[in-house]
């Protein structure tokens, strides 16, 4: 029997009147980010209720700059090492950002920090009263958002607001807005039942967000992905630049007593110089990420922007970003990533003996049912030496253990096991490893943010600083 979706809670003046109750609210609404299969994609994803609202607000976004930000893996890392570059400078920078780990809070942020209880009491408020007034129903959770984050970017006056794709593009809500730049981080298999099957369709739906006359700064791509986007940006009349094409773009790996392992990128132009900045997040995969940042500030100094290059590079010193690659444990040693495809779990495994030293890797692992399931457990079994399955309390979309268990078979050669739930998978874990072991806790962000909210409520003497780098990590880690 299939389940109803939510019903809709009416604009009740005393349901929206205290902050648990406007979250109800939004919570009534169909969230697809937890949904099931999306039949009909065009009719689910509209543009129209976003505008709606929105101009019944003022159209705040008209009033904000903002970079845009769409790609398969590595938008939130982008996201996070621009807004640290734009702070440094003197900019007052918002952040739109999807999914959260653990507070629905982290999705808007303004100067580095969540959004307040009460401000997003009274944006949600807002929204409500400027849906009802403008005849708008049959709101999405990710629309009102949205429209939330939107409306406090404007209220706060932010120098500039960077906005993450929630999925796809080009009817992704937040593609009402009109950036100073876009930005593209790199494409692969994601969301197939909606983008589409091939990664032609899934790069068509991604560069929707490309505008006349804004600048595209993108990643290095596969030959049929460059194509579409260069043939779309075309045909919207938006100049893009590729990183190693028309950016001068190189990276190199070294490590150094002072800064362990770590990635070095340079970027050249007309009017920037950008020599041996290190990389702050962990990752070849983040210097490309690194390198499409340092492509952003220099389209936002092409339009007029006064960013000082020594600003850039302290500020991406300071960048934090939870849920990537993090230590939440020092005994034993647990790392969490939100890796939540085939492309970014394998890019995981190579980086952990990368950063890291360790005798055996125990994966505890969970994803959704419309993943690129096959492709992630291939990349597990090159890495790791024993898997535990398990599923997230927090996605009704995760797929039962016991399933990717099965799967798995198929990859061989590798101790696994089945877990209920988190708590019973990281017990079976602990148990499996040894002091020179680690254990990774990956394959979405629901599981991500549900390890890290268990080990921040455990005595801190059970947990690494927050982002912690590890102490002993080097390069040719595990034989």
């Amino acid at each position: 029997m299939k389940s109803r979706p939510p019903q809709p809670a009416p604009v009740d003046p005393e349901l929206l009147a205290t902050y648990a109750g406007a979250l109800r609210w939004l919570h009534s609404h169909v969230d697809l980010e937890r949904s099931h299969r999306i039949r009909e994609p065009e009719k689910a994803f509209r543009l129209d209720r976003t505008r709606a609202i929105l101009h019944q607000l003022g159209d705040p976004h008209d009033h904000l700059h903002a970079v845009h930000v769409a790609g398969t893996k590595g938008k939130g890392s982008t996201v996070a090492m621009l807004a640290a570059a734009l702070s440094a400078c003197g900019r007052t920078v918002g952040q739109f950002t999807s999914p959260h780990l653990i507070d629905i809070r982290e999705r808007i942020r303004v100067g580095g920090s969540d959004i307040s209880e009460g401000d997003l009491h009274r944006a949600l408020v807002e929204v409500a009263l400027a849906a009802k007034a403008a005849g708008v129903e049959q709101l999405h959770f990710f629309e009102i958002l949205t429209a939330a984050g939107l409306f406090h970017f404007a209220r706060q006056a932010v120098d500039v607001a960077i906005l993450e794709v929630g999925l796809g593009g080009r009817l992704d809500a937040t593609n009402v807005i009109t950036p100073d730049v876009c930005a593209v981080a790199q494409i692969s298999f994601d969301h197939m039942d909606v983008l589409g099957d091939t990664l032609a369709k899934i790069a068509r739906e991604k560069a929707g967000i490309f505008k006349p006359g804004v600048p595209v700064i993108a990643a290095p791509q596969t030959e049929e992905v460059e194509a579409v986007l260069r043939e779309e940006a075309e045909r919207a009349s938006a100049p893009i630049r590729f990183l190693e094409k028309e950016l001068a773009f190189t990276s190199r790996f070294e490590t150094t007593p002072r800064h362990g392992p770590h990635y070095r990128v340079c970027l050249e132009t007309p009017r920037t110089v950008f020599d041996h900045v290190q990389v702050p997040l962990r990752g070849e995969h983040q210097a490309i990420n690194c390198g499409v940042v340092l492509g952003v500030v220099d389209a936002l100094r092409e339009r007029g922007e006064a960013l000082a290059e020594d600003a850039v590079v302290e500020g991406l010193s300071e960048t934090v970003l939870h849920g990537r690659f993090e230590q939440v444990c020092a005994h034993p040693r647990i790392i969490i990533d939100g890796a939540h495809n085939a492309a970014s779990v394998a890019a995981l495994m190579r980086t952990l003996p990368v950063y890291v030293r360790y005798d055996s890797l125990v994966v505890v692992f969970g994803c959704g049912r419309d993943k690129d399931i096959a492709g992630m457990l291939r990349a597990l079994a090159m890495a790791a030496d024993k898997i535990i399955f398990t599923r997230t309390r927090h996605n009704p979309r995760a797929c039962d253990p016991g399933s990717l268990d099965e799967m798995f078979e198929a990859y061989g050669g590798k101790m696994t096991q089945t877990a209920d739930t988190l708590a019973e998978a990281v017990e079976l874990a602990r148990r499996a490893v040894g002091r020179e072991d680690i254990i990774c806790i990956t394959g979405s962000f629901y599981l991500a943010g549900e390890a890290r909210q268990m080990f921040l409520e455990r005595p801190k003497s059970a947990a690494a600083p927050a982002g912690r780098a590890y102490p002993d990590a080097g390069p040719g880690a595990r034989g």
